[in-house]
């Protein structure tokens, strides 16, 4: 079974979560961050993993603490679920249109945590979302899965848009990336490991 669970309790933020990495897409979400959870949705359908999110942080103040800690506990949880690796494909590469916007989401499952991030979202909201938690989201994932994730922002005007196909391509190209190949034995990896 490739799954996880974790908690996360700070003086900013309480978070429990949990991943099944040969699910069905379905997720049960609740962060506090209306658009966020709309972009945890994308992500699960597209990933078909089963994703559960039960945060409480301090929004009040606003989304920042809430976001980046759940980047953490989906990295966490993502590196726990796929174990020792044996049998993945290891790498997962996905191009996603939203109607005027083109994202890349192209990933190493390698242990080697690294995150690039090329191209603009043009709003620095959508509704009440601050548009630079994307990035804070999505480097505290690759830092944490220990993983080489690489973000093209193609094109696109309506940034609402361009996020929506981020993690709608960070979910196929994950999907991909976790994916057990018989003929693979053992890591991919000339090392022997990962």
């Amino acid at each position: 079974m490739r799954e996880a669970s974790v908690q996360r309790k700070t003086k900013e933020t309480d978070i429990e979560l949990s991943i099944n990495l040969d699910g069905e897409g379905v997720s049960a979400l609740e962060t506090g961050v209306p658009f966020f959870d709309h972009m945890l949705d994308a992500f699960t359908k597209n990933s078909l993993f089963n994703v559960n999110v039960n945060a409480k942080g301090d929004i009040e103040i606003d989304d920042h603490h809430t976001v980046e800690d759940i980047g953490i506990c989906l990295g966490q949880a993502l590196k726990e679920a796929l174990g020792d690796k044996k049998g993945i494909k290891r790498y997962g590469n996905s191009f996603v249109p939203m109607d005027d916007a083109l994202a890349q989401v192209v990933v190493d499952l390698s242990n080697r945590p690294h995150f690039e991030m090329r191209g603009d979202i043009p709003g620095s909201r959508v509704g009440t979302f601050d548009t630079e938690l994307v990035h804070e989201f999505l480097w505290k994932l690759a830092l944490e899965s220990r993983m080489n994730l690489h973000v093209i922002i193609h094109y696109g005007r309506n940034s609402h848009h361009i996020i929506e196909a981020v993690f709608k391509a960070l979910g196929r190209a994950l999907d991909e990336a976790t994916m057990v190949d018989p003929r693979i034995k053992g890591v991919p990896s000339t090392k022997g490991m990962l």
